[in-house]
């Protein structure tokens, strides 16, 4: 592969903010993997955040990448995974597996797609010292014959417009805003853009916690959970980011509530075996770090703490939630699925047509 912008790169990121700037260039926030791909003839490449290749996961990116993009180039974007319901970030994750034989299976079953939203080369010309207006216009140029697996992201100056999309595609399954000065050159590994995701609080259940990776008397993360209307407690998510003292005190505090597996609603040892699934997600480990410890201290469901979050994947938070506030005022009870907003359908075909399942 001889590129003029070479693997591994690593992405262009952004910084939250709490409002929309005015002035910029704006686009969906997609939730996926962000991934770079190059492409030299046949050879292709897919790379990841962290500069990890993540060609073997997605063959049928890397076929697809040789039919529809130009011959030599370097794309930036996500890769996503669509359904019916818009986006389904679990799903996707199910396609970082091992084994060659179930990568070939799940690219049949659940192909994934690729939405591009930057060029970093093309042909011999190298694109990271122009600015995001020139990229984006010669982006849409080079890729406006692509095929049924990479898209183009759509994007607008309209600050009216991106508050409408803000408001609506949340109901496909995106999870925010994106917004780009028209002058930014593309600076690997630098929070230059901006990035706007929704907020909001849940009041949660705390089940358990997790040790801190110290190996300290201190608490690492809180499980939370919400009752579901059959009565069900469901884990939601986690919520970890406490000054150490706190971590410190709070082992302490939950030592009253410590109970054993039999007692708890998330008795998973009696059901890991029957679903290999809930053994990665509660007690065996994570695909993103193969040496991560994922089982927990179970807790009387008794204490009730609010947090923020972003918006829901399925029945869990998408992304770790933020300690806002203890609520001893709650019964732990009152904390269901139905305080949680539900954004209105939004179908990924008015968006990007052509992404759908």
């Amino acid at each position: 592969m001889q590129l003029p912008v070479m693997p591994p790169v690593s992405p262009m990121l952004a910084k939250p903010v709490t409002t929309i700037p005015a002035g910029m260039s704006y686009e969906p926030k997609w939730d996926g993997f962000r991934s770079i791909c190059f492409r030299d003839g046949d050879e292709v490449e897919l790379g990841s955040r962290n500069e990890r290749p993540m060609t073997r996961y997605f063959p049928e990116l890397v076929e697809a990448a040789r039919a529809e993009l130009p011959p030599r180039c370097v794309v930036d974007g996500e890769i996503v995974l669509p359904v019916d319901q818009g986006l389904d970030f679990e799903a996707l994750q199910l396609r970082l597996h091992p084994a060659a034989s179930r990568v070939r299976m799940l690219a049949e079953q659940t192909p994934a797609h690729f939405v591009a939203f930057d060029l970093l080369a093309l042909g011999d010309d190298d694109l990271m010292g122009r600015p995001f207006s020139e990229r984006r216009a010669a982006l849409v140029d080079a890729l406006a014959h692509v095929g049924r697996s990479f898209h183009v992201t759509p994007a607008t100056t309209d600050l009216d417009t991106a508050r409408q999309w803000f408001d609506e595609f949340e109901g496909a399954g995106l999870d925010g805003l994106i917004a780009k000065p028209l002058n930014l050159t593309y600076q690997p590994d630098k929070r230059v853009m901006v990035k706007i995701k929704h907020q909001r609080t849940a009041d949660c259940v705390v089940a358990g916690y997790r040790l801190h990776k110290s190996g300290a008397d201190a608490v690492g993360s809180l499980l939370l959970g919400l009752y579901t209307g059959d009565g069900e407690l469901a884990s939601v998510g986690v919520v970890g980011a406490f000054p150490m003292v706190q971590r410190r005190a709070l082992f302490t505090e939950l030592q009253a509530l410590v109970t054993t597996f039999d007692d708890h609603p998330w008795n998973w040892a009696a059901q890991v075996a029957a679903d290999p699934d809930l053994a990665r997600r509660y007690g065996g480990g994570s695909r993103w770090n193969a040496g991560k410890d994922l089982s927990f201290v179970p807790l009387r469901p008794e204490r009730v703490v609010e947090v923020r979050y972003d918006h829901m994947e399925g029945r869990r938070f998408r992304h770790t939630a933020q300690f806002n506030r203890w609520r001893p005022d709650r019964d732990p009870r009152s904390c269901t699925y139905a305080q949680l907003d539900q954004p209105v359908m939004f179908n990924l075909g008015d968006i990007v047509p052509g992404l759908s399942r």
